[in-house]
């Protein structure tokens, strides 16, 4: 008998490595679980059919947008719908509070945050700012949607009261990325989303949907300090992101693995990135 309370989402693109660990983590919770591909060319629509999956297609364009297609295009008819990655799988300590779930114990909750493990070349990533990270993935469907005033960061929105599982692991491991040219390849393209998104914050064609509080829900928090991190110098700013992230928070204490990426995702891609804002302004003039 198919779960009455919550349904999952997937958002795939040739995910054959990781779809089967994080189908294999849901499999005894019996939800529907609904899959919006994005043209994969490998074994990933045969593994979907297998586990009983909704297929449908999408064109990607990015994230946001895809998440927006893929709340839209399904017809999900449980209360909740809970949303991940294909790189994420859920853990024993999240499945059993999904086993244990009654929508009569959260009235009055709109959205529930998951806690993530993030894991790097096979290392738990525990210290510069990336443990604890509360990811809003659970909500009341049709109350949530994904925020498209971000081009790369993508986060769900929910009006009204959120909650925070602090033991409800997700662990997100990207296996392709323990192949540092994908890794960079991939963050090379997002640079380019994120340089021209905060061009046009710049140009005060975008706003921030969420009101930044630094004493709010974790996505608030967020947003407030990107209201910061917007008004600071370009060049500068990476220097400033990586000292912090990586003695201020200790990312010093994730070893090698954690120097690898800490420098790599706080200062390479965020030098990168002003760059191209610095490249995009002049060809603009």
């Amino acid at each position: 008998m198919k779960s009455t309370v919550f349904s999952f989402i997937i958002i795939t693109y040739n995910e054959e490595i990781h779809l089967p660990r994080l189908l294999k983590s849901i499999e005894s919770l019996n939800a529907a679980t609904f899959i919006l591909d994005s043209g994969s060319t490998d074994q990933t629509l045969q593994i979907a059919e297998s586990y009983g999956c909704e297929v449908k297609q999408n064109p990607f364009e990015n994230h946001p947008k895809q998440w927006d297609k893929a709340l839209k295009i399904f017809s999900v008819t449980t209360p909740w719908v809970i949303c991940l990655d294909a790189d994420q799988q859920v853990t024993s300590e999240l499945l059993q509070l999904l086993e244990g779930f009654k929508d009569s114990d959260y009235e009055g909750v709109s959205g529930i945050y998951f806690n993530r493990k993030n894991i790097f070349k096979g290392k738990w990533l525990q210290h510069g700012g990336y443990f604890p990270l509360y990811l809003l993935k659970m909500f009341r469907t049709g109350v949530g949607y994904s925020d498209l005033n971000e081009n790369m960061d993508h986060r769900f929105i929910v009006p009204g009261k959120t909650i925070i599982w602090k033991k409800g692991y997700i662990v997100e491991e990207n296996t392709k990325e323990n192949q540092i040219s994908f890794w960079i390849s991939k963050h090379n393209r997002y640079s380019d989303q994120v340089a021209h998104e905060e061009w046009e914050r710049m140009q005060a064609l975008r706003t921030q949907t969420l009101k930044p509080d630094i004493f709010g829900s974790p996505d608030q928090k967020k947003a407030f300090l990107k209201s910061i991190w917007w008004k600071m110098p370009l060049y500068v700013r990476p220097f400033i992101y990586f000292f912090h992230r990586y003695f201020i928070q200790l990312g010093i204490l994730d070893g090698k693995q954690g120097f690898v990426f800490h420098f790599l995702q706080a200062f390479w891609f965020r030098l990168v990135v002003d760059i191209k804002i610095d490249e995009i302004r002049k060809s603009s003039k």
